[in-house]
């Protein structure tokens, strides 16, 4: 049987998908509007809360446009069968655009090198000023405008090159996204490595470690991979997902899964490993702030439960086969990514481990809008490209199989 019996419309998100975009964006507008009576009135506090969500949300657009441009160089169905999941993902990236606005004006309460003035350490105040080259408010503006303009231009591409492949004749466009995809992520690696130096890692400008932008760029790969999982999952009670969702693409999800989360380990350990065999006071202090003061038992918790616990699970090949099951981890490990961004974030403004109302409610405010926006982009576009050379891969064996 050729894809091409499958029909575009036949492949379209179910109507569900348009009744969660109402829920989700009436949830969003509710919480929006308390956070931001919460903000008038405790500013500093709702600004931590917005970058740890910022962040977190950011991160599975990114994380999945970056899977999508690995899928275009690697091919296979387990790219296909959530391409446009991660293509609705990354299609996000407008909204998170928008959302960074706010942090520009919010700089002055997070970045204490917005205002050395009133720094009182002379040592910490001499530092400021030799790299207020670099931390100043306007390149901190310029550099993400950069940031964002690449992201939104990758994403533009990419997208407008996939729409194609939903109208006849059959495409092969997979020379085009290869020439972009390869290049994409090489930016991608670059421009999210300062961005995290400017927006998570300056939080402490005294401090400076060449292996933090990987864990937060790691980080943002294996949440968009855990966010597709749970979509799929989500998805696999309709059709078209139930016929071409198989278990031997679930498996490779699964094992991409355990491939990011050691990854994750591997750069976590080995930042730790090196500034605590360096002893340097001046790097060592990053950790003795995050394990004294009830941090320690957050950093205990993303030890078992971040790394140990999925690293165990995931060595089942059942387990990583069964999507009903495996949706459960990535649920898990979708809040274990947001504990680690707390973890590396809110250690910078507390000595002791707090939690407050903004680390709660502004993720699922944001979160909600996010969601009723991808949901959005996902309902826009048929789940996979039917005139995509490559299609019949995922569509002729669910056909066949449903006849």
């Amino acid at each position: 049987m050729s894809a091409l019996l499958w029909k575009p419309e036949d492949l379209l998100a179910p109507p569900i998908v348009k009744v969660y975009q109402r829920r989700f964006l009436i949830a969003g507008v509710v919480a929006s509007v308390i956070v931001i009576i919460g903000g008038f009135f405790q500013p500093r506090v709702f600004f931590r809360g917005y970058l740890i969500s910022f962040m977190d949300w950011l991160g599975v657009a990114l994380g999945s446009m970056v899977i999508l441009m690995l899928r275009h160089l690697t091919k296979g169905g387990w790219g296909m069968i959530i391409r446009r999941i991660q293509g609705a993902a990354m299609r996000t990236i407008p909204l998170m655009t928008v959302f960074f606005i706010p942090l520009i004006f919010g700089a002055r309460y997070l970045y204490i090198w917005t205002q050395p003035d009133k720094v009182s350490d002379p040592h910490l105040r001499k530092h400021l000023e030799e790299v207020s080259s670099y931390l100043s408010l306007k390149g901190f503006v310029l550099r993400a405008l950069v940031y964002f303009a690449i992201w939104n231009l990758l994403s533009y591409l990419l997208t407008k090159w996939s729409k194609e492949q939903d109208t006849p004749p059959v495409r092969d466009n997979s020379q085009r996204f290869k020439v972009l995809s390869g290049p994409g992520i090489i930016l991608y690696g670059f421009t999210i490595s300062f961005a995290a130096i400017d927006w998570v890692m300056s939080l402490d400008p005294s401090w400076f470690s060449t292996i933090y932008p990987l864990i937060i760029l790691i980080g943002e790969v294996l949440s968009a991979f855990c966010f597709a999982i749970v979509v799929e999952r989500v998805l696999f009670n309709y059709r078209p997902m139930s016929e071409l969702l198989k278990p031997e693409y679930v498996h490779d999800h699964g094992k991409f899964m355990l491939t990011f989360i050691m990854v994750w380990a591997y750069f976590s350990f080995s930042q730790w490993l090196i500034i605590w065999a360096g002893d340097l006071p001046e790097e060592i202090s990053f950790y003795l702030r995050r394990i004294n003061g009830g941090w320690g038992w957050v950093a205990i918790a993303l030890v078992l439960f971040h790394f140990a616990m999925p690293f165990i699970l995931l060595l089942s090949r059942p387990f990583k086969r069964d999507i009903t099951r495996l949706v459960w981890l990535a649920v898990w490990m979708l809040f274990m990514r947001y504990v680690d961004l707390f973890w590396l974030a809110e250690a910078n403004f507390s000595e002791t481990f707090t939690v407050t109302w903004a680390d709660i409610a502004v993720p699922i405010a944001m979160g909600c809008l996010w969601l009723a926006y991808f949901c959005r982009n996902l309902s826009s576009m048929p789940l996979v490209p039917a005139y995509d050379s490559f299609a019949s891969e995922v569509l002729e064996p669910a056909h066949e199989h449903s006849v």
